[in-house]
């Protein structure tokens, strides 16, 4: 299901679709960064996740991050590096949140 959640957002593989919180997810992302979506930020991670439907197989679930995934591996890094939580609106964040049917962390 968490595949389907990420396409249901606008991470396709055809790419971003036009009006889709994807594409709203992109605009806010470029104008916070002047002009760009950076690698491994959130859109970046999610649209790659959407083209090759790697969602769940990443271990990012509806039920959750799995245990030993890349994933947790991603949330470990991420807790590691912001004093052992991870920020609302982050990449892991984000990702994770959409991949359950939410909104991530637009703004």
């Amino acid at each position: 299901m968490s595949d389907s959640n990420v396409h249901k957002a606008g991470f396709t593989s055809s790419g971003i679709q036009k009006g889709s919180l994807a594409s709203r997810m992109m605009s806010s992302e470029a104008r916070t960064s002047g002009g760009g979506v950076k690698p491994g930020g959130p859109t970046a991670t999610l649209q790659e996740m959407g083209a090759k439907s790697s969602t769940h197989s990443s271990g990012f679930t509806t039920c959750g991050i799995s245990g030993g995934s890349q994933a947790s591996q991603m949330m470990s890094t991420s807790a590691s590096s912001h004093g052992g939580g991870t920020p609302k609106g982050g990449t892991v964040a984000t990702v994770q949140s959409i991949s359950m049917g939410g909104k991530g962390g637009t703004r």
